[in-house]
Formats: C-alpha cells, structure tokens, sequence
C-alpha cells in the first residue's frame, strides 16, 4: 500500500475512535510509510472529535458518535486539519454492549479525498468481541485505503 500510495503521490491521515490509533499503528509498521502517512487522529470523545477534527456538535445530537454523518465530517476534518489528499475515518461500538439501535460490532468508516465527495459506510461485524470488532474495523479501513489508492 505504501508503494502504490507514494507512486500515486498520496498522503495519508486517519481519524479513528474505537479503534485507538490501530489503522496508524498498522500502516507505520510498514517500511518507507514516512513518506505517505502524515498524522493520525484519535478522537475517541466527542469532545475530541470536535476541537480535533471539526465535527459538529448538532450532527453528534441528532445523529450520534456511531453514524456515517459524524464518519464523514471525521474524515473530511482529517484531510482539511492535516492537508493530506486521502483519509480514512472509523466509529463504532466495539463492545461489550450495544443497544437495540446501535448494537456492538456496528462500525461506520468514512473515505475523504480532496477534492472529491465523501464515501461512507456502516459495517455490522455483530458481537465478536471487543478485540476482535476493533481489528476488523482496522482491516476494513486498510481495504478502504488501498481501494482508494488502486
């Protein structure tokens, strides 16, 4: 992904929440990752997701941390704060508990690039475990990321 993301000239920011930092981890483990990946933002309170990554105190009331529309502005916040050209945005509940609306395992990634509209989507990987919803949603958002890239 590094490769391809440094041959695309590609930048790269995330802004994570229940995954804390996991997908920055994940692509700085990689060799030469200095070259595309810029900053990662983890925002795990709403508070941070706002002064952080300018996401809306009236999208977090009407439609709550766990939804495409906060995945959006943390996404679009990522690349306008950190001037990157591609980022990649993850909230979820990653467990223990949930509710009848929003149930563990429920995660929204939201994909920003300049220029370009906003992508977003909600993947249910149910009641798996803490752990194991966390690095699922890391996985899912590096498939994200190399999609983008490709």
């Amino acid at each position: 992904m590094v490769t391809q993301a440094k041959a695309a000239g590609v930048t790269i920011a995330t802004a994570e929440s229940c995954t804390g930092g996991m997908i920055a981890a994940a692509l700085t483990d990689i060799p030469g990752s200095s070259a595309v990946v810029d900053r990662g933002f983890v925002t795990y309170s709403n508070g941070a997701k706002m002064q952080m990554l300018g996401v809306k105190a009236e999208t977090l009331d009407a439609k709550g941390a766990v939804s495409e529309d906060v995945a959006s502005e943390m996404a679009e916040g990522a690349v306008k704060k950190a001037g990157v050209s591609l980022a990649v945005s993850v909230t979820g509940i990653a467990g223990p508990g949930g509710s009848e609306f929003k149930p563990e395992g429920r995660v929204c990634f939201g994909l920003a690039r300049a220029g370009r509209s906003t992508v977003t989507e909600t993947v249910e990987f149910g009641a798996i475990g803490r752990a194991n919803v966390r690095m699922a949603a890391r996985d899912h958002a590096l498939f994200l990321l190399m999609r983008a890239i490709s």
